[in-house]
């Protein structure tokens, strides 16, 4: 029962905020599916795999064939394509002078921190517009409200809930903003700690690739 009461609550503000809050409900569907892809997707364990590194310099060290490496790494991660890239590079020419094997691998590395930093710039601009079109919701209200109220319909407890119902517009606004703002500047921390240990990999898996080629 008082589930149902809080059901019919809030579908009573949200018919009475006005068109304004469906852009905002909208924001905050997007912002929510955004924020579960990206903690799905940015896990650890999915862009660079434990012990790839070590396994794939171990793997070179006892003669795998490059072309079945390059297979397995292109499905690893994030970091395996990167590390492919410098495998692809010696297996097409066993000859590839150093700059090159660096330059393969840092366009690879480029392309994967693209990856990882996708939809957050889309989680960023949720955050700033969420305030602002909560901002609209209100100024729209209250353009309503004072536009309806007259010298002949002068009720003052009318007008002060009118005013509260169109405040809950920028109340939306900012519950829609503040988590996306928070979840945005978390999953730019994670990208960064992650891009960094990829640079770290790539630099060390390139000496080995240079050290091999002689």
């Amino acid at each position: 029962m008082i589930e149902k009461l809080e059901g019919v609550f809030l579908l009573s503000i949200i018919q009475a905020a006005g068109w304004p809050i469906w852009p905002l409900i909208l924001c905050s569907i997007l912002a929510l599916a955004l924020i579960l892809e990206r903690f799905v997707q940015l896990q650890d364990a999915k862009v660079m795999p434990p012990h790839i590194l070590a396994q794939t310099i171990e793997a070179t060290q006892r003669g795998v064939p490059l072309q079945d490496m390059v297979q397995t790494l292109d499905q690893a991660g994030a970091m395996g394509p990167v590390l492919a890239s410098g495998l692809r590079c010696v297996a097409d020419n066993p000859k590839v002078s150093a700059e090159d094997i660096q330059a393969s691998m840092q366009m690879a590395g480029r392309l994967a921190a693209q990856g990882l930093e996708r939809f957050l710039p889309a989680l960023a601009t949720i955050a700033s517009a969420a305030p602002l079109l909560g901002l609209l919701g209100t100024v729209v209200g209250m353009i309503d409200i004072f536009g309806a109220h007259t010298a002949a319909n002068n009720q003052p407890a009318l007008l002060a809930q009118g005013i509260s119902v169109a405040l809950y517009n920028t109340a939306f606004g900012l519950v829609v903003a503040i988590p996306s703002l928070m979840f945005w500047r978390y999953f730019r921390a994670v990208v960064d700690r992650q891009v960094l240990a990829m640079e770290v990999a790539a630099e060390t898996f390139a000496r080995h690739l240079i050290r091999m080629r002689g």
